[in-house]
């Protein structure tokens, strides 16, 4: 279930008033909820059940496996198990690992939902895009979310809601079904804010989760329902060249505030040689936006020190200034209350050609997404 390290574990999305909420896609070396055979003097028959079950069993499984209804009892009372909900219980070594991971105790929220389930539903929605290991806003998933063409209904802790699901949008998760990421895209991009959809999909392009062919295949299979025209927007706004949140929320902030869209991952050379490549850029302004998080100078990768990397940045900007380039930085404040401010600027430098001198050349990388 580890997503690649590319990008950080913890993302931010500035909200509508103006805090930096996080947003969520964790990573982990280990099995996701597996069954440890320790002292709880599990059989092997149900380790194996609970394995497949991603660290859940029942009552009736236990049972089944050959535990008495005694013995169930007993490794409850002496914690060896831990109650999940009714009639669900798991290892307590699995529940208390899952609890500093949010990620870990949504999905065992999940797999003791579904084992209590008869009909065929489908994890879907946000609870799919856990499953998936999708960027989710920060705000952890209160319920368990499914669907069933049958039938919609609530319980303790899930929602399943009616709606039809093609054979093509279901893939498997152990012994479970949930929606494929287009289809977990589109009905989350229902349901959240445009940029919060927009950081997901752009994610999930970026790491060839999803391909721009079949999120447009999933909007128009859901064009008859509730919140669609907020997915087909979110979609229509996605490129996977955008490498960080705070790139694919810049974005949406420009485009949606009335300023043209930008060339994305653009690399700047001088006569010495690569200046480097900015996460914006407009050509006829000469204008390069870089999208500015605070962990790229408090918490830097490859060994560097905050102090190296802050002169690092220095000498890039300070050369990129000296060919030509008018530099403007975003942060996530920025974004939010500081905004007027900022697309001002912005508007401001891209309002006529930039007519001086140009000591630099534009190499663009080959478009991610076909037209």
């Amino acid at each position: 279930m580890a997503g690649p390290t590319s990008r950080r574990d913890v993302r931010e999305v500035p909200s509508r008033r103006g805090r930096t909420p996080s947003v969520h896609r964790t990573a982990s070396d280990r099995p996701l909820c597996r069954w440890t055979r320790d002292a709880s003097r599990v059989l092997d028959v149900l380790a194996e059940v609970a394995d497949r079950q991603f660290g859940v069993f029942t009552t009736a499984q236990a049972l089944a496996a050959g535990y008495s209804r005694e013995e169930i009892r007993s490794a409850l009372r002496s914690r060896a198990w831990t109650w999940c909900r009714r009639g669900v219980y798991c290892a307590t070594e699995t529940a208390e690992a899952a609890r500093s991971r949010p990620r870990e105790a949504h999905l065992l929220a999940v797999a003791a939902v579904r084992v209590t389930l008869d009909r065929p539903v489908v994890v879907s929605h946000a609870s799919a895009a856990v499953v998936h290991d999708l960027v989710v806003p920060a705000r952890s998933p209160a319920e368990v979310r499914l669907t069933d063409a049958g039938n919609w209904r609530r319980g303790r802790g899930y929602r399943v809601g009616q709606g039809q699901v093609a054979p093509g949008e279901v893939t498997s998760w152990g012994p479970f079904e949930v929606t494929t990421v287009a289809r977990t895209l589109v009905d989350c991009a229902r349901e959240w804010s445009l940029t919060e959809s927009v950081i997901a999909m752009d994610d999930a392009l970026h790491r060839d989760l999803v391909d721009v062919a079949a999120l447009r295949e999933a909007v128009l299979l859901a064009r008859h329902w509730e919140g669609v025209a907020g997915a087909a927007r979110a979609a229509g706004l996605v490129d996977g060249a955008s490498e960080s949140p705070l790139e694919s929320a810049g974005r949406v902030r420009i485009v949606t505030s009335g300023l043209p869209a930008p060339e994305l991952q653009v690399e700047l050379w001088d006569g010495g040689g690569l200046i480097g490549r900015v996460d914006a850029w407009y050509d006829d302004a000469a204008v390069a936006v870089e999208f500015d998080g605070a962990v790229k100078y408090l918490d830097p990768r490859d060994g560097r020190t905050p102090g190296e990397v802050l002169w690092r940045e220095k000498r890039r900007e300070d050369r990129m200034r000296a060919a030509g380039v008018r530099l403007v930085r975003l942060t996530w404040e920025d974004l939010g209350p500081g905004w007027p401010v900022a697309r001002a600027r912005l508007r401001e430098l891209l309002a006529a050609p930039y007519v001086g001198r140009r000591d630099f050349r534009v190499v663009r990388r080959r478009p991610l997404l076909a037209g």
